[in-house]
């Protein structure tokens, strides 16, 4: 098996040259105006980026955040990588006693909700759960051990529905490496990415870039789906993390209304 996963200092790295280009610089930060930034010595930060075993206090991290000018999900993704090496989990709260009452209650949920395509997944894109829509839009949701990123990713199929598909590849591979990162690329999640960049394009656009994307909240993507629209179909993800048990996510497609043209 190969591995791919980013590590810290790769992603630090990546960081101090997005954040160059942020500030208009035309080149990564330097490693000194980091370490000033943070308040902290050239050598401690050195020692950071080259993964010398350097402590991460919370103050540290806001400090490191804020120097490097990183937006919410690559934040999330450095807080999940710090928490995933000290304890070797991903930054969630601990289950509770009824592990499994939040995954109840969205298939509860799911059972209201047949006008829309919506579905469960867990931390490694397994479908856990559907709605009766989603199966229509969608048929392979009912196959056996049925994976969404495995689907959007390797299948012939996802190419001709997903509208600007290595838009969404390239998203759905920055979800992957988030969820690696925050577990330091361990299980099942390994194994998928091994089997996603067996793929040509999809390991050409995971060579592109160090980037980070916790969840697509809000994303607005064209559909085609001739066997549900002759038109194309719009939608928006919305998306639904249960309290305690935030490896399982609930994604509800909420369809664009087709404005009717005035008679």
């Amino acid at each position: 098996m190969v591995h791919h996963t980013a590590r810290l200092p790769d992603l630090l790295r990546a960081w101090r040259a997005t954040a160059g280009k942020k500030m208009q610089r035309g080149k990564p930060l330097p490693q000194k105006e980091v370490a000033e930034r943070m308040e902290v010595s050239e050598r401690w930060y050195r020692n950071l980026e080259s993964d010398a075993g350097v402590p991460l206090t919370p103050d540290a991290l806001t400090r490191l955040s804020d120097a490097l000018a990183l937006g919410p999900d690559e934040r999330m993704a450095l807080y999940g990588n710090v928490h995933a090496g000290a304890n070797g989990a991903g930054a969630h709260a601990p289950d509770p006693e009824d592990g499994a009452g939040p995954r109840c209650a969205l298939a509860e949920l799911l059972a209201t909700q047949e006008q829309f395509p919506a579905y469960l997944v867990d931390r490694s894109w397994d479908i856990l759960g559907h709605t009766g829509t989603m199966a229509v839009w969608f048929p392979w949701v009912l196959e056996p051990g049925a994976n969404l990123l495995r689907w959007v990713l390797t299948s012939s199929e996802a190419r001709e529905q997903l509208a600007d598909w290595p838009g969404h590849a390239s998203v759905y591979l920055a979800q992957l490496r988030f969820a690696l990162v925050t577990s330091k690329g361990e299980g099942p999640l390994a194994a998928l990415l091994d089997e996603v960049l067996a793929d040509r394009e999809c390991r050409s656009l995971w060579g592109q870039d160090l980037n980070v994307i916790a969840y697509r909240q809000g994303h607005r993507f064209r559909l085609r789906l001739p066997h549900v629209s002759a038109d194309e179909i719009t939608v928006t993800s919305q998306v639904l993390l249960p309290a305690y048990r935030q490896e399982i996510r609930y994604v509800l497609l909420l369809p664009q209304k087709t404005r009717r043209t005035p008679s």
